[in-house]
Parts: C-alpha cells; structure tokens; sequence
C-alpha cells in the first residue's frame, strides 16, 4: 500500500512559513516605525575608507594577476579534492578507475600546460 501525501500534510509548513514572513514584516515595521530618525548631510555621503579620504578615480585600472593566481588555486585544489575518494577506493574501481584517474591527471596537466604557455603565473610585464 502507498502512502499518499495530501494538500493537508502540507499544512505545517505553510504555517511555519507565514509565520516566520510576518514576523520578518513586523520586526522590519516596528523597528521602522520607533527606530531613531536621523538626517544624512553631504559630509556623511563621501567615499571614506579607514580614516582617510579617498584621492584619485575609483576606476583606475590595476593588475589582477594576484586575483588571477589565486581563482587558478582554488581551481587546481578543488579538482586535487576529487583525488582523495579515488585514493580511498582505488582498488575498488580496478582498472576503469586508474583508466579514469590518467585521464583526469592529464585534463589537468592539459590545463596547467596551457596556463604556462598563456604566461599567466609570470609576474614582470
């Protein structure tokens, strides 16, 4: 026999969500409502960072290359991740497992070559 679920065992959860909505709304509400009114004057409306007042344009072109290196490590080190389960039950994936792994390793290595030949790791312009 198979149990079937009705709009009724849903119930619960509709509840709990409208709950949870309007207790969102009326905390935002009140806190709107009896909340401290101040008025912002231009002074408060300038770039500031750390104490000091910003000097030059915002959109003035930088190097990325720290960015870039790092996107690239966190690239490498997930897909190094995927090695650990594999190493864990390699001899349980026999041959079509190390078939795969080689095949993994040289998508990488694939990658890593074509980083190098990009000259994407070297710093001096």
């Amino acid at each position: 026999m198979e149990n079937l679920s009705t709009p009724v065992d849903y119930l619960p959860i509709v509840i709990q969500l409208a709950i949870a909505l309007g207790f969102v709304v009326l905390t935002m509400t009140i806190t709107h409502l009896i909340g401290p009114k101040r008025k912002t004057t231009d002074i408060k409306l300038t770039a500031f960072e750390s104490g000091i007042e910003s000097v030059g344009n915002a959109r003035q072109p930088f190097s990325i290359k720290y960015f870039i290196v790092a996107i690239l490590f966190v690239i490498f080190d997930i897909e190094v991740i995927f090695m650990y389960p594999w190493a864990v039950n390699f001899r349980e994936f026999g041959i079509n497992g190390l078939i795969e792994m080689f095949i993994f390793m040289g998508t990488l290595l694939l990658g890593f070559i074509y980083i190098l030949k990009k000259k994407v790791l070297e710093w001096n312009d």
